[in-house]
């Protein structure tokens, strides 16, 4: 009987050959918190008789299980913001690629600006009014001092007048339409004729 005993205890009792690691810390049943969080783990051989039966073990597992799974989630939580933050971010450059570098208004106290898409579009239907003429392209550049802009554009001009009067007319109805609608301080606007304007039978362009 006094044999069964002792083969009982080598099994259930503690593991006095087994060292603590820095920063681990003893159960009250003798085993180190590591090393029962590694017996409830090991799924391919499964817990050791103490590990199934010792209460303070199972204890500390399931309490370090329960912990494993609240930082898993928060992982995941984490991945996901970052990459809605990514996400986000992409978006922010593929609108800026899209729409254009951002031009400042004529209004330095308020340090207001106008994406380049949308303000050569403007410029461009203003050009457009100028009978005889039809605007292809609009690039608007800031000038140094942070409140005015460059303009270039080119243009398919109709041949029914000179040229240097069309053109003209054009710049007029530019600067007229950046500051009157777009609020933009322009300081030249640079016309470059591209084609000629074919107006087709009857006058229509």
């Amino acid at each position: 009987m006094a044999i069964e005993d002792q083969h009982t205890r080598s099994h259930d009792s503690r593991l006095p050959d087994l060292a603590l690691p820095a920063g681990d810390e003893r159960l009250p049943c003798g085993r180190p918190l590591s090393y029962a969080w590694e017996q409830a783990r090991d799924t391919a051989s499964g817990p050791d008789r103490h590990s199934a039966t010792c209460p303070h073990c199972r204890e500390a597992a399931d309490e370090l299980a329960a912990l494993d799974e609240a930082t898993q989630v928060l992982r995941a939580q984490e991945s996901t913001r970052f990459g809605v933050l990514a996400n986000r971010v992409m978006d922010i450059v593929r609108c800026e690629v899209r729409l254009g570098r951002l031009v400042p208004l004529d209004d330095p106290a308020l340090d207001l600006c106008i994406c380049e898409h949308a303000a050569a579009k403007v410029l461009r239907w203003a050009a457009d009014t100028v009978p005889g003429t039809k605007a292809a392209s609009c690039r608007l550049s800031p000038e140094q001092d942070g409140t005015s802009v460059r303009v270039a554009m080119t243009l398919v001009v109709a041949l029914d007048q000179p040229l240097p009067d069309r053109t003209q007319e054009v710049r007029r109805s530019v600067i007229d339409a950046a500051g009157r609608v777009l609020g933009l301080a322009v300081t030249d606007v640079d016309l470059t004729a591209v084609d000629v304007l074919l107006r087709e039978p009857g006058g229509a362009r």
